[in-house]
């Protein structure tokens, strides 16, 4: 498949070489940024442009690498290609590709960054598209990268990216809320890194109400008030802590 990258970012760059392990064309690489599509395109054996005057109009696919922001900003100058356009975002909804006449969605349940390489295999992806051929193209295709392609319309991808900003970016913050504490008591990260691990693996296995652990869900509150009290000189730190016991103790 000849395809055209639009963006030089994390998804871009981590996209571009799964599909070129998987035997597909990386035609173009665009940035606005010259340099940075001649970094990448470099990587893909591929041409960088800066400018959407000389994009390849004859392209199977064209994939909108770009941060949702972006998406909207880049669309009235991108040309009405005839090619396959689809954008990769988990908040953006389908229709603001309609003004092609072949377009979806392929969101991969994942982050991504350009440092770290990842394998694709275990990656869900969820596709839509606005018809039948151009699905079973979009599903054809992320086959050959992943083994856990699914269709998902732009309301279930919604639902599945704030699951994910919970899970994933929400968690993260916390973990460097514990980073912070520790350091405060001269203590390293370290010491808490396994059973972040643990917390992980639980839960490949098992829903997560069902692992909970904790003061909160044994509605321990000698334990929770003499927490609130350890971090009281830290007011926001009080107010997650209190939130989030309450939460746990609703489920229980």
């Amino acid at each position: 498949m000849q395809i055209v990258i639009l963006g030089s970012g994390n998804i871009a760059t981590q996209w571009g070489k799964a599909f070129l392990a998987a035997g597909h064309h990386i035609t173009q690489v665009y940035s606005r940024t010259l340099a940075n599509a001649a970094a990448l395109a470099k990587l893909l054996s591929s041409q960088a442009i800066d400018n959407l005057a000389d994009l390849h109009q004859d392209a199977d696919l064209y994939v909108l690498a770009l941060a949702d922001a972006a998406i909207p900003t880049l669309l009235p100058s991108l040309p009405k290609v005839k090619g396959l356009v689809i954008h990769c975002s988990g908040a953006t909804d389908m229709a603001l590709l309609q003004d092609f006449e072949n377009y979806g969605v392929a969101y991969p349940v994942q982050s991504f960054s350009k440092e770290v390489d990842i394998s694709f295999t275990q990656i869900p992806f969820g596709i839509e598209a606005n018809s039948k051929q151009n699905e079973t193209l979009l599903f054809d295709l992320f086959a050959s990268l992943s083994n856990k392609t699914f269709a998902c319309n732009s309301e279930q991808r919604l639902a599945i990216h704030v699951a994910a900003v919970f899970a994933n970016n929400f968690s993260n913050a916390l973990f460097q809320v514990a980073n912070e504490l520790l350091s405060q008591h001269n203590l390293p990260f370290n010491l808490i890194r396994p059973i972040i691990l643990e917390t992980a693996a639980k839960v490949q296995n098992k829903l997560p109400k069902d692992v909970q652990t904790g003061p909160a869900s044994r509605n321990d509150e000698i334990t929770i008030r003499k927490h609130l009290q350890f971090i009281s000189d830290n007011n926001e730190w009080q107010l997650i802590y209190q939130q989030i016991t309450n939460l746990i103790k609703k489920r229980g």
